[in-house]
């Protein structure tokens, strides 16, 4: 199975074995950063098109100047971010 995806700076795709997720099984997604949401959407899409129940999305960090929290809503599941990181955090 695969799945094209837009990046902030373009576009990729992401694979997975057809054998590899169960009609009915229940998944938490575990992501380490949400920026576009466009790699947490591709992975939605793909695990929903084998059947799968996605729990919830679980992200370390969080991006919030990079409209990932409003591009995750299509994936209509519960989405935990432990660290938001805003621009002064660096400084």
């Amino acid at each position: 199975m695969r799945v094209a995806y837009s990046l902030e700076y373009g576009i990729d795709e992401m694979e997975m074995h057809r054998d590899a997720v169960g009609p009915a099984e229940r998944i938490i997604l575990v992501d380490d950063l949400i920026a576009t949401g466009g790699t947490a959407e591709a992975a939605v899409k793909l695990l929903r098109s084998l059947g799968a129940e996605i729990l919830a999305a679980c992200f370390i960090i969080d991006l919030p100047s990079s409209a990932g929290r409003r591009a995750s809503r299509p994936c209509r599941c519960r989405s935990v971010r432990l660290l938001p990181f805003r621009d002064t955090d660096h400084r």
